[in-house]
């Protein structure tokens, strides 16, 4: 077993006021250690209550027993809808049914196998960009250029180098850059009344991303109107009918969910890509491992089951590094918690950041093991202590699309380069729109010397 890195700094006791500020800082360091062996907790102030849950029981019941009843909370949303609109990431109840009824098509397993070779292609394409000549490199950006690319390839057949894609993807950046570390009152529940506000930079990148969006969701409707277009994700969702309405996505509606797989496939396989590179290069023993079965791999969707190992330390990555480190639910109507009276309106905190560290469900929960998958404890922390796509019936509709792109992008990054620690630099994970590093990821880049 892998020896355990020193585990996150974590506050063993904090007054209000404390975690407060340590909150507005970083969401990740200022959770109390308690918490990472706690069932539930509540948070409480004279005008809120919110309630992590760690339970797996209840974390099922929240999310598939009884999700129409805790569905996501407009704090959250509130956030991102200058971006996002009515995508299908904000939406709830009858309007986001419809929307997952005409957006599942395209990611199933069928499509997967269509949508392969793009994927690869753009794995193809990274590696072949990598400057391996041993100097510090910020791994996030390279991971933020491939992601994107593999996000255009699949949506609209065209790579990152494309000129549209190109100004989307920097748009896309700024944005990352302009949009606050998670939204405090989102999270805490403040009250309805208060504002939510936006920095200026953050509404104009929305903004211009929406008209390049548009202008590529427009153009694309005409290649299907005129018999031309490809068979890529975007025209198989603008072409599938809802099947109890038998209508389609309109334009506005087109661009608020092309808004959401550009922003969650993006940033998400990202910020899982940058992790795992770095955990590899912390355990170099791994890295060699996964080297040596992406040497072996011959590019057919067929044979990805060959990357194990691959598999296995990807999700060792997004247990412990999660994208996307806290949800948040809302209680529609009074019930109970663990002899706990939960409110009508309550936010209901679901994280995977303490979840996936649990001292009381995980063997090892701060150490990198990626053979913990293969174990009895592994196995059943798989089925009800991790969830970094969500679950239930609102799991991320591309979860079976990211698994497929990290193991592949991971083999075809490992295949000819080295990855190693650039001295005295060592990550630390801050909350932005996923989680990402506060000062960057730098890692230094070789090619690598086979065998």
């Amino acid at each position: 077993m892998t020896m355990p890195p020193k585990p996150p700094s974590r506050p063993d006791r904090v007054s209000l006021w404390r975690y407060m500020k340590l909150f507005r800082a970083d969401i990740l360091s200022a959770q109390p250690a308690k918490l990472y062996r706690a069932w539930m907790a509540e948070f409480k102030t004279p005008f809120f209550r919110s309630y992590l849950i760690n339970d797996p029981d209840l974390i099922d019941t929240v999310l598939k027993t009884h999700p129409d009843e805790f569905p996501k909370s407009d704090r959250i949303s509130a956030g991102l809808r200058p971006l996002l609109g009515e995508s299908v990431f904000l939406t709830n109840g009858a309007v986001w049914k419809r929307q997952r009824r005409i957006i599942d098509p395209a990611f199933e397993g069928g499509r997967l196998r269509d949508t392969f070779p793009a994927i690869f292609a753009a794995g193809q394409a990274g590696a072949a960009r990598l400057i391996a000549d041993d100097t510090p490199q910020e791994i996030e950006a390279i991971a933020n250029h491939i992601a994107a690319d593999v996000i255009f390839r699949t949506l609209f057949s065209l790579p990152i180098e494309d000129e549209t894609a190109q100004k989307v993807f920097l748009e896309f950046r700024n944005y990352q850059r302009s949009q606050p570390i998670l939204n405090l009152a989102a999270f805490v529940s403040g009250p309805r009344w208060m504002p939510r506000f936006f920095r200026r930079s953050t509404r104009d990148s929305a903004r211009k991303i929406r008209v390049l969006i548009t202008q590529l969701t427009v153009a694309r409707l005409d290649m299907i109107a005129a018999g031309t277009a490809p068979d890529d994700l975007a025209t198989k969702i603008m072409t599938t009918k809802d099947p109890e309405t038998g209508a389609t996505f309109s334009v506005s509606e087109m661009v608020d969910q092309v808004s959401i797989f550009f922003l969650a496939g993006h940033e998400t396989s990202a910020s899982a890509l940058a992790w795992s590179l770095y955990l590899l290069a912390r355990y170099p023993d791994w890295q060699d491992q996964l080297a040596a079965e992406a040497a072996q791999f011959d590019g057919d969707f067929a044979n990805l089951s060959q990357l194990k190992v691959t598999r296995d330390v990807f999700r060792e990555a997004l247990r412990l590094y999660p994208p996307v480190p806290m949800m948040v639910r809302e209680s529609l109507a009074p019930t109970r918690f663990r002899n706990r009276a939960i409110k009508r309106g309550a936010q209901i905190v679901l994280s995977p950041w303490h979840l996936h560290r649990h001292n009381r469900l995980w063997d090892n929960p701060d150490g990198f093991d990626p053979n913990r998958w293969q174990s009895e404890n592994g196995k059943t922390c798989a089925r009800t202590a991790f969830m970094p796509f969500s679950a239930g019936p609102r799991v991320c509709t591309g979860a079976g699309f990211a698994m497929i792109e990290g193991v592949t992008l991971l083999a075809a990054l490992l295949k000819n380069h080295e990855f190693h620690l650039s001295q005295g630099r060592i990550p630390t994970p801050v909350a932005h729109l996923t989680v990402r590093a506060e000062d960057g990821i730098w890692l230094r880049i070789v090619p690598r010397v086979h065998a």
